[in-house]
């Protein structure tokens, strides 16, 4: 009870979303730790029977081992909305996951949009997701031709805004 009384609603809120959006970060730098703490250590993942149903860590291991076969990724989120009831919470939130690989027609994109629907807990100093269930909405494949400018980014701890932002998961 002591710690409700000292945490306000928008820190609540603040966090929930701070994690969503780490999870972005951990699945483009392929960051297994920072993935994990994302989910409680029991923690839920519903992506559909098509992708991966378990647990929140198997996900990220999952995601990881798919992302290492592909050219790049790129997640974002947006219109996070967040509901907070004292040490519970849900959210919603809208992905969409650009994903480049190769196959025998050439270098491909699908564009996936969903959204999010979290079940959160706030347990040993911080909220993590209890569930999660991925929306498909809709996505898109088609060939692309790159404009051959080649990459700054990585997709490991390498990556330079670790440096700059000092990340630690």
């Amino acid at each position: 009870m002591a710690d409700r009384l000292q945490r306000s609603l928008s820190d609540d809120i603040h966090a929930i979303t701070q994690q969503i959006y780490r999870y972005c970060r951990a699945m483009d730098r392929m960051d297994v730790e920072l993935g994990y703490s994302i989910w409680h250590d029991d923690g839920e993942a519903d992506y559909g029977e098509a992708i991966f149903r378990g647990t929140g860590h198997g996900f990220i291991d999952f995601v990881t081992h798919a992302h290492a076969a592909m050219i790049a990724h790129s997640h974002q989120v947006s219109n996070v909305l967040v509901e907070v009831d004292g040490d519970r919470a849900a959210s919603e939130s809208y992905v969409t996951a650009a994903l480049r690989f190769e196959d025998g027609e050439g270098l491909k994109e699908n564009v996936i949009r969903g959204r999010y629907l979290d079940r959160w807990s706030y347990r040993d100093g911080r909220w993590a997701i209890d569930r999660r269930e991925f929306i498909h909405d809709f996505n898109d494949i088609r060939l692309i031709e790159s404009e051959g400018q080649p990459s700054t980014s990585a997709r490991d701890r390498s990556d330079r805004s670790y440096a700059v932002l000092r990340i630690e998961s």
